[in-house]
């Protein structure tokens, strides 16, 4: 429990146009980013967080690394050098696979980083548990291979690493696909989120295109079940495969299950059902945050699973990227919630 979990990956600032923005002279924001939002989950639950991204040196940065600093991350090891701080433009409720989304990251810090400039002894130092999501090596070919890098150094000193293998599609402009970069990164994770799409995406792992029309929970397990086995079969290091599902169904409302795989056993989670939610993003970086959560201490499988679909749900209903929930208010919902 004395190992410190870090979380690497680039800071963004998302700007939320939306109602009369542009006569009102007024854009909300929030400090984003999918790593950025684990590590403040992690540290509002008592863990030893650390963040790990790449911000120019100006005041705008340092005052927002005193608030990451204030929500109880160690931000000592943040790497200031570069020109921008990366954006990006979504109006709330909208979903970040949404066609919409306009990303602003060119040029930014830590899209020009480059292999051989970190110390990766340094920053790894006392750390247990490495956190990276699919959405650095998106950028191109330079943070793809400080990626590998990093990778590496993790391995060499045994420390345990999860990947979100979160899927932005306007990411991938660099001329590769995700399926000739991610096989080789998700060799080195001991831990696989995502969802049967995004591992089709990333990993080449195909889905049954029946799934949708039969639109069956029992169905969609048994393919996380095929999908986790797979997974484990070409990628021998990784543990655990979870999967998460979302669906949208108008006036029915949205249904929320999810399903975590270890050792030839396939657990899911109780499912949750809402009319309506107020916020998309962040919902699954709360999740992964509540894997790490419960892993991390030791927990057993099956209440870590419960523990982080509860912070997923929930983070739904919270107008920001990070979620605001203690660790001891999502127990009481999750032990809390029928229906």
């Amino acid at each position: 429990m004395n190992k410190k979990v870090l979380s690497f990956g680039e800071l963004l600032l998302r700007i939320c146009p939306g109602g009369d923005w542009l006569r009102d002279n007024s854009l909300p924001f929030y400090i984003g980013g999918a790593e950025a939002n684990v590590a403040t989950a992690l540290a509002l639950w008592g863990l030893p967080s650390v963040y790990f991204t790449v911000v120019p040196d100006n005041a705008m940065t340092r005052e927002i690394s005193e608030w990451l600093e204030e929500k109880g991350v160690d931000i000592s090891r943040i790497l200031y050098q570069g020109e921008r701080l990366g954006l990006y433009y979504l109006p709330q409720g909208k979903d970040l696979k949404n066609a919409g989304v306009i990303y602003d990251r060119a040029h930014s810090s830590f899209s020009a980083l480059k292999p051989g400039v970190i110390d990766w002894d340094a920053v790894l130092r006392d750390i247990g548990w490495l956190h990276f999501s699919a959405i650095s090596p998106a950028l191109n070919s330079c943070v793809a291979a400080v990626c590998t890098e990093m990778l590496q150094a993790a391995t060499q000193k045994g420390i345990t690493i999860s990947v979100d293998l979160n899927y932005r599609a306007k990411l991938w402009q660099y001329g590769v696909a995700p399926t000739d970069v991610m096989p080789a990164l998700t060799e080195y994770c001991h831990l696989v989120m995502g969802n049967l799409w995004a591992a089709e995406k990333m990993l080449g792992i195909p889905v049954d295109t029946s799934l949708v029309d039969t639109d069956t929970k029992k169905d969609y397990l048994e393919h996380a079940w095929l999908t986790s086995e797979q997974i484990m079969q070409n990628f021998p290091n990784v543990r655990f495969v979870a999967n998460t599902f979302r669906f949208d169904h108008g006036e029915k409302g949205i249904r929320y299950y999810t399903s975590l795989y270890t050792e030839k056993t396939l657990y899911h989670s109780k499912e949750y059902i809402s009319a309506s939610i107020l916020d998309k993003v962040g919902s699954g970086d709360c999740y992964i945050a509540g894997l790490i959560y419960g892993l991390h201490r030791g927990r057993p499988v099956q209440d870590t699973l419960e523990f982080a679909t509860a912070a997923a749900y929930q983070k739904l209903f919270i107008p920001s990227d990070a979620t605001n929930q203690p660790a001891e208010v999502i127990e009481k919902f999750m032990h809390s919630y029928e229906r």
